[in-house]
């Protein structure tokens, strides 16, 4: 399969203030919440490629939500922006006065997509939620989630809340690219198959850059639903001081009395992340279980990589 097939195009949409660019540069640019104050508004179409796990690029335009611009979107450039685009992320500054017009732009963005690239996938963040108040957050979101739905048809959209401060722009954004992974549901068998392989209580794999969560098992429930998220955005602020000493973050082991964690590089594009609650098992185990693995990851995020998988024995 040609390279250029893996070229996946995200457009980044919204109006002007509404946080695009900031949920960007967290995610693929390594910085953190309070340094996205400096940025400053986008100029009509930023472009960037963020390869992802390898065979997948990430095209992604960033689109300048100035009225101007947006007009233009529409008219002049609608061809060029909304040909053969994979997914649409349409960003809504959820305290906006000018709701309607944030509405208005929306549906003129869903029928350039109906015509143009028909098979794309929405999704829309209803963002800055942090502003809201606490007990009024699940009220406005469904809210604002059934009039999107209902705006979006015949097209179907995902609603997310998302805040730069908290682990809910992780959880919106490793959904979305969860949807562009070629092989998703091979790597999820095999990821199943190593964690009954090692009798882990839960497996999760991380792309290495953004530390997105891309897919994960786990054979115990868990009690912290966002504790994945949470991980992701850990992590990563970890990774970022380590890099201002010009250290590197490679491996990570967290141990207490219930569980022992284990965070370690597992393929040249993914690090893994093993819990196990088992005292009996050693470390040392654990740890030559991962690096036994890591030679069928890396050929699995190759697209025309092996059809087999992990066995139990």
């Amino acid at each position: 399969m040609p390279s250029t097939a893996m070229k996946k195009k995200v457009l980044l949409m919204g109006k002007s203030g509404s946080g695009k660019t900031s949920m960007r540069s967290i995610i693929f640019a390594n910085y953190i919440a309070r340094d996205t104050r400096r940025l400053g508004a986008t100029i009509d179409v930023e472009h960037s490629h963020v390869r992802f796990l390898g065979n997948l690029v990430l095209n992604l335009w960033d689109c300048g939500g100035q009225d101007t611009f947006m007009e233009n979107y529409f008219t002049s450039q609608r061809d060029n922006i909304f040909r053969n685009v994979e997914v649409l992320i349409y960003v809504f500054d959820v305290e906006s006065r000018e709701l309607e017009k944030d509405m208005h732009y929306y549906q003129s963005c869903l029928e350039a997509i109906l015509q143009n690239s028909p098979d794309a996938k929405i999704f829309c963040l209803v963002h800055k939620m942090d502003l809201v108040q606490e007990d009024q957050r699940d009220l406005i979101f469904k809210e604002r989630e059934e009039d999107l739905r209902r705006l979006s048809r015949p097209l179907e959209c995902a609603c997310f809340r998302t805040s730069i401060w908290d682990e809910t722009l992780y959880k919106a954004w490793s959904s979305i690219v969860y949807q562009l992974i070629p092989n998703v549901q091979q790597l999820e068998m095999n990821l199943r198959n190593f964690a009954q392989i090692i009798e882990a209580d839960e497996v999760l794999l991380f792309e290495r850059a953004t530390f997105l969560v891309i897919s994960h098992y786990q054979c115990k429930e868990q009690r912290d639903i966002h504790r994945f998220e949470k991980i992701s955005n850990i992590i990563k602020q970890f990774k970022l001081s380590c890099s201002k000493l010009a250290a590197s973050f490679q491996s990570m082991e967290v141990r207490n009395s219930n569980f022992a964690a284990f965070i370690d590089i597992f393929t040249s594009n993914t690090y893994v992340m093993v819990v196990m609650s088992d005292p009996s098992i050693p470390s040392a185990a654990t740890l030559i279980n991962i690096r036994n693995a890591r030679k069928h990851f890396e050929k699995l995020e190759r697209v025309d990589g092996p059809k087999h998988s992990l066995l139990m024995r």
